[in-house]
C-alpha cells in the first residue's frame, strides 16, 4: 500500500492510506537512509511511503520505502551540530504568518525565510495576523511591508482571526494545496487555522507578557487534512532562520528585485557591495528597492542569523 506520513512520534509513523483515507500505526525495519542527507530522522511529515500490513494486525504496518521526495524543508539538530532534522517533505507551497505586534516579526527574519524559499522554488505567502490589534504605528508598518513584498511579487493576506478578518481569503489559498505553516512561535499559527477549519482544534498558547514571545505548543510537524480539501503542516514555532548550504554568490539570486536589476550592472559578478557602476546600489539610492530588503541581503553575504539554521531543499 502507499501513504503519506501525517506525523511522527519516535519510531512510530501515522500515515494515512491513498487508497481507502483510513490511518496506519506503522514502523520501519532495518536502518533508512536517504541519499545525500545526514538526518536525525529517516522519515518526515510528508513523506510518501509504501507499506505493509504486519502479520495478524489490522493498523498497523512496517514501511519498506520512501518516495522520492520533491523537496524538503530541514533544520540542523540541535544535539548533533552535523546532522539536520528534516521539518517536512513534498510541500507545494509555504505561509508565513507574521505579527506587527505580540510578537514583532522582523524583516529580516521574514527575508531569510522568503529567500530560502525562493532558492528551491517553494511559493510563499506572507499572512500579516492579529492586525486587530495594531496600533496606528503598526498600521503604518503594515502598510509599508504590505508595498514592499507585494511590488516584488508575494502574496499579502492580513487576517485576524478572533475578529474572522481575511479568513476567506486565507481558505482559498489553502483549498487542494500542501502549505507548511510557518512563523514564530505566538503568532497566531494555531489559532488562525482553527479559525479555517474548527474541527482541527489544534492546540494553541498565550503570549509571555514578559518577553513578549509566544510559548511553544507545537513540539513535532504535524499534517492535518482539511475539509475543503489539502492539508497544512504545523511546525514548531520558529526561533530564527538562515541559510546553511548556500554559496554568498547566489544569495543575490534569491531576491526577486537585486536579482532583476543585477543584469544591469557593469560586472556580471557584481556582489552589490561597492563595485562600481552597480544597479542595484543605485536603486537603493532613488528608493526603487526597499533599505531593509538590501539589509537583510548584506546580513545574508555577511551569514549573519539569529539563532537557529535552517534550510529547503529540493530534487
Amino acid at each position: 500500500m502507499k501513504g503519506v506520513v501525517l506525523k511522527s512520534t519516535g519510531s512510530w509513523y501515522k500515515v494515512r492510506s491513498f487508497e481507502s483515507g483510513e490511518l496506519f500505526d506503522c514502523r520501519i525495519k532495518g536502518k533508512f537512509r536517504v541519499a545525500g542527507i545526514k538526518s536525525t530522522n529517516p522519515i518526515a511529515v510528508g513523506d510518501v511511503v509504501h507499506f505493509h500490513l504486519e502479520d495478524h494486525q489490522e493498523e498497523q504496518g512496517v514501511i519498506s520505502r520512501i518516495q522520492d521526495r520533491k523537496n524538503y524543508i530541514v533544520r540542523k539538530s540541535v544535539n548533533l551540530s552535523k546532522q539536520v532534522h528534516i521539518i517536512a517533505s513534498n510541500i507545494d507551497q509555504a505561509l508565513l504568518i507574521t505579527t506587527l505586534s505580540k510578537p514583532i516579526t522582523s524583516t529580516g527574519f521574514m527575508d531569510r525565510f522568503l529567500s530560502t524559499a525562493e532558492a528551491y522554488s517553494i511559493p510563499t505567502i506572507i499572512v500579516f495576523n492579529k492586525i486587530d490589534l495594531y496600533r496606528d504605528e503598526e498600521l503604518t508598518e503594515l502598510e509599508y511591508r504590505e508595498a514592499i513584498y507585494r511590488a516584488i511579487g508575494y502574496k499579502v493576506i492580513k487576517t485576524s482571526a478572533t475578529e474572522k478578518i481575511g479568513l476567506e481569503k486565507l481558505k482559498e489559498e489553502l483549498k487542494d494545496k500542501i502549505t507548511l505553516l510557518s512563523g514564530h512561535s505566538g503568532v497566531g499559527k494555531s489559532t488562525l487555522i482553527n479559525a479555517v477549519e474548527p474541527n482541527l482544534n489544534l492546540r494553541t498558547g498565550m503570549v509571555s507578557h514578559s518577553h513578549r514571545k509566544g510559548q511553544h505548543t507545537t513540539t513535532f510537524a504535524e499534517m492535518h487534512p482539511l475539509q475543503m480539501g489539502g492539508d497544512v503542516i504545523d511546525t514548531p514555532g520558529i526561533k530564527g532562520f538562515g541559510m546553511v548550504d548556500m554559496k554568498k554568490e547566489e544569495i543575490s539570486h534569491f531576491f526577486p528585485e537585486i536579482f532583476a536589476l543585477s543584469e544591469h550592472c557593469r560586472f556580471h559578478n557584481c556582489m552589490h557591495l561597492n563595485e562600481p557602476q552597480c544597479a542595484v546600489k543605485r536603486a537603493l539610492k532613488e528608493n526603487k528597492i526597499a533599505a531593509t530588503r538590501y539589509e537583510s541581503y548584506l546580513n545574508q553575504l555577511n551569514n549573519y542569523d539569529e539563532q537557529t539554521h535552517y534550510r529547503t531543499t529540493s530534487h
